[in-house]
């Protein structure tokens, strides 16, 4: 039985830490707030809750295999899941709006061509296979796998598939997602819908790469659900599962510093001094923080990833108590699309450049009573994904967002000024001060090609003994993505090097 210390108490950490336990370790987990689930949070007042982090759970069966390996109850049991359908409605700049079916490529299709005309949603169900190939391509070793040294071949490699053109008379491969737009939907509308997905990341529609198609089609193949009493239901059941398998959480503990012995890991030092020895360490921090922690290098020479220091995608959310029911047939979330699709672009690339624009605002209004403090009100999340570079420090910055996301909000919530009670802006220190990333950034999965850009660092680290888990190591952001992580981490202490992921 190892003694395993872990460092945070995210979503991926939990996941990692229940399976560690069942394999009988010994293992604590040290967690510098004042509660678990990272990013996963809650806000309360007067009788309204609002999730403050991810709002949708993507690939519930992820979660569903870390219940089932580690206890009896499955997740079904102890969360109640719903499937959301419509799975989103999108309104775009010209008006154009279309609602699209959970898990329906034929209902999408025909939801595109009613909506869009022109063989619009022919030319969606085509780039569908297509992502489809991708996803094929990549997902054992982008998911399933730890990140090998090898892991050039997934940087070099675009799992995007070449696509004929017939005035050309040859194929052409799109190596952005921008380009398949472009090349292979020919609407500007259709690209809106695409690039959504990589907005939500903060992943540019310009420079990520066009095996960024596997986003929309994740969210396709296995379907958007919802977890009812918010997405904190879900970090619960993760804890509590946690606990039952006498996992040992330290609440307001801050890691200062990873120990080493005899060149490897052997444990974590305290803010208030104290020594806790442990066999291996498993960190689930932000990787400037990481750094901060131990005093060498944890990747090999030559490792390719993004500039740590560049600026980073940060979430800027409202959250919107209304008086008055939610009217029927009101859909769980709505995708307003920006404006300006190039101004939105530009910002994204010089921040610090020009005035706020209008960004692509996301607004989830769930069906869910236990959010209100009765039937005769509604709460509302409105969010974007920005730059960490637009100035959240200064007022003005806030209130311009605000008035761009409330204005978008109108369009999927009608009534909204005069229903809105109160609302409540959560800017990206707020999500720095919950989950340490440095200036509230969001960890966008791991992607193929980019030159190993979209990549995240492999779980294990050129320190032995120390390992890397969640959204800010391989295979990158998101729930399912973080409990994937927990599983791989789990694995490579369990089974040694010779893991080679789930069978």
């Amino acid at each position: 039985m190892a003694r395993i210390a872990v460092i945070g108490a995210g979503m991926g950490a939990m996941a990692a830490a229940a399976r560690l336990a069942v394999a009988g370790h010994r293992v604590a987990v040290y967690e510098r707030t004042e509660t678990y689930g990272g990013a996963v949070r809650r806000f309360e007042r007067d009788g309204f809750s609002f999730d403050t982090g991810p709002g949708l759970l993507p690939v519930p069966a992820v979660h569903r295999d870390l219940f089932i390996k580690t206890g009896k109850e499955p997740l079904e049991d102890l969360v109640e899941l719903v499937q959301v359908d419509p799975s989103s409605r999108h309104v775009f700049a010209d008006g154009t709006a279309v609602s699209l079916p959970n898990a329906s490529r034929a209902g999408v299709v025909t939801a595109l061509d009613e909506a869009l005309g022109g063989g619009a949603g022919q030319r969606w169900g085509d780039f569908l296979i297509r992502a489809r190939e991708a996803w094929d391509r990549t997902r054992r070793p982008l998911l399933e796998e730890p990140l090998w040294p090898n892991w050039s071949v997934l940087a070099d490699q675009e799992p995007y598939p070449a696509v004929p053109h017939k005035k050309l008379l040859r194929t052409r491969r799109a190596s952005t997602l921008a380009e398949i737009g472009a090349w292979e939907l020919r609407d500007e509308r259709l690209t809106a819908l695409l690039e959504s997905h990589a907005l939500a990341y903060g992943l540019h529609p310009r420079t990520a790469p066009a095996s960024a198609a596997v986003l929309p089609y994740m969210e396709h193949a296995f379907g958007t659900w919802y977890v009812r009493g918010g997405m904190r239901e879900l970090a619960r059941a993760v804890y509590e599962r946690c606990v039952a398998r006498r996992v040992e959480f330290v609440f307001g503990a801050e890691v200062t510093r990873v120990l080493e012995k005899d060149g490897r890991a052997a444990g974590v030092e305290l803010a208030d001094g104290t020594m806790v020895d442990a066999d291996h360490v498993v960190a689930d921090v932000d990787p400037a923080r990481l750094r901060a922690l131990t005093d060498r290098p944890l990747d090999e020479d030559g490792d390719v990833r993004a500039d740590p220091e560049a600026p980073r995608a940060v979430r800027f959310t409202l959250l919107l108590a209304l008086r008055g029911p939610r009217e029927d047939g009101a859909v769980h979330r709505t995708v307003v699309h920006a404006p300006d699709r190039e101004a939105e672009l530009d910002l994204l690339t010089s921040p610090g450049g020009d005035e706020p624009r209008c960004p692509t605002v996301t607004v989830l209004r769930p069906d869910d009573p236990a959010l209100t403090p009765n039937g005769e009100h509604e709460s509302v999340v409105v969010s974007a994904v920005l730059s960490s570079e637009a100035g959240w420090e200064e007022e003005r910055t806030v209130r311009s967002y605000t008035d761009f996301l409330l204005g978008a909000a109108e369009s999927a919530v009608p009534g909204l000024r005069e229903r809105l009670l109160w609302h409540e802006a959560r800017t990206p220190g707020d999500t720095e001060g919950e989950t340490g990333a440095r200036s509230g950034a969001v960890p966008a999965p791991s992607l193929a090609a980019g030159r190993g850009r979209f990549l995240h660092p492999a779980n294990t680290t050129r320190m032995p003994g120390l390992y890397r888990v969640g959204g800010w190591s391989h295979p990158g952001g998101g729930l399912a993505h973080a409990g994937m992580s927990g599983a791989l981490v789990a694995g490579l202490i369990v089974e040694g090097p010779q893991f080679r992921g789930s069978q």
